[in-house]
């Protein structure tokens, strides 16, 4: 079993206006098992905090450095650490 892990990524490029955020709760949901949110940042960057077991976690940032999303990621820059727990779901902000 993979222990849980909280997984914070802010993606940088094209990632506003292009369904990001959408698509990125429909891949952790497809996923399974993780909790969070993907937010518009006001620099034009979106973050994405996920929790939930770390090879859900890992696979959710593999897709988000994929070049397979919306828009046109620039690059991803993650830290990892103890889930806070306190989230519904995976949602937009």
């Amino acid at each position: 079993m993979s222990e849980d892990v909280r997984m914070t990524a802010w993606v940088r490029g094209r990632v506003q206006g292009v369904g990001f955020r959408w698509f990125t709760r429909a891949r952790a949901l497809e996923i399974g098992g993780l909790s969070g949110f993907a937010l518009n940042l006001d620099d034009g960057r979106v973050q994405v905090v996920a929790e939930g077991p770390r090879t859900a976690c890992h696979a959710l940032l593999v897709w988000l450095q994929s070049g397979d999303t919306p828009g046109r990621v620039d690059g991803v820059t993650e830290i990892w650490a103890t889930p806070r727990g306190g989230y519904e779901g995976f949602v937009e902000r």
